[in-house]
């Protein structure tokens, strides 16, 4: 893997991550005003997509789709999946190139 190539999924992660915790906060503000609501599907998608932490954090943070058992459960998976790719990315690119 190319140093640019690194960067490149270090800004993807984090523009995902950033959106996502913005994206539940909105939601948040949404459901609170009687607004049009992001969907549920929307929301786990992008914590699938890569924005996991940013997803989980706004759970927390805006205090969110806490008492859902998709989110309650779903979203710490999720987490727990992108961290296990996370530690065999690293283990690989560090250990065998």
């Amino acid at each position: 893997m190319t140093k640019y190539l690194l960067y490149a999924l270090l800004l993807y992660l984090a523009a995902i991550n950033i959106f996502a915790f913005f994206l539940y906060g909105i939601d948040k503000w949404k459901a609170r005003h009687d607004k049009w609501r992001v969907t549920e599907a929307r929301l786990l998608s992008v914590a699938l997509l890569g924005g996991s932490v940013g997803a989980f954090l706004g759970m927390k943070v805006w205090h969110h789709k806490t008492q859902h058992p998709r989110f309650r459960y779903g979203l710490p998976l999720i987490l727990c999946l992108h961290l296990a790719i996370a530690i065999v990315a690293v283990y690989y690119f560090y250990f065998y190139r």
